[in-house]
């Protein structure tokens, strides 16, 4: 199986071509992109051909989704197949005060205008979308209602969200189409990191819960990420080298 590496991990490398390239050394063949790379679309599609690299998903924000048109023209440039919506559009959400439903509405608009353009759309969650609403449904059961709108399940997020993956595959693996390969350090490590760690190192059974997301999902991409390493590089060597042990 090819892994994928979400490429915000890597955002404070000073050469994208240079990470790009490693990460091809380092045995990854897909990346996963980032609304922050997207200001020269061609350029990056080159960068990409020169590293014999793919980017078959990536993150786009839902301010740059709500110009459908001009998130396509990335998408086709850069040879996109499916983007997630990475979070909610503010901090109102965070702190109880969003309107997810009304998210929810503008979240199933993006992903019926992708449809119609032959691409795939869906929403990657944090632990804010598990909290149960007013009308006892969570965020994330609202955000999925809409059958174009797949779910890029950032499995330590669900974790920390205090959730059981595992049953949320259980209610909706068909609608989970990626997986975020991400690891939890044990309590009170990697501090400088916020408590994040390379795969393999951290507490989550990644090889058991790779083997349930296969049977239970139909996840077609899993993407290591970190959201705060230390070393880009050390996470995507690390991380890649436990997966591969595991056949």
């Amino acid at each position: 199986m090819d892994y994928s590496y979400q490429l915000y991990s890597a955002r404070n490398e000073k050469s994208l071509d240079d990470t790009l390239k490693t990460l091809k050394q380092l045995g990854y063949a897909q990346v996963e992109g980032w609304g922050g790379q997207f200001a020269d679309p061609a350029a990056l599609a080159r960068s990409l051909k020169d590293a014999g690299l793919v980017m078959p998903t990536a993150h786009m924000g839902y301010q740059q989704l709500e110009d459908t048109d001009a998130a396509l023209k990335i998408v086709d440039t850069v040879g996109i197949q499916t983007v997630y919506c990475p979070a909610p559009p503010s901090s109102d959400y965070r702190e109880g005060t969003g309107n997810w439903q009304e998210l929810a509405d503008g979240l199933a608009r993006i992903g019926a205008a992708f449809k119609k353009a032959g691409k795939g759309f869906g929403y990657h969650n944090h632990h804010w979308e598990f909290g149960k609403l007013a009308g006892g449904k969570t965020p994330i059961e609202l955000i999925i209602a809409s059958p174009d709108v797949q779910w890029e399940m950032d499995l330590a997020w669900v974790v920390k969200a205090g959730e059981d993956p595992i049953a949320w595959m259980d209610r909706f693996g068909s609608r989970i189409t990626a997986i975020h390969v991400k690891d939890i350090a044990p309590a009170g490590e990697k501090a400088d990191e916020d408590g994040w760690a390379d795969v393999g190192t951290g507490t989550l059974d990644w090889k058991q819960l790779i083997a349930d997301a296969k049977a239970k999902t139909k996840a077609a991409y899993f993407v290591m990420e970190h959201d705060k390493p230390s070393d880009a590089i050390r996470f995507a060597r690390t991380s890649i080298n436990t997966v591969k042990q595991w056949g």
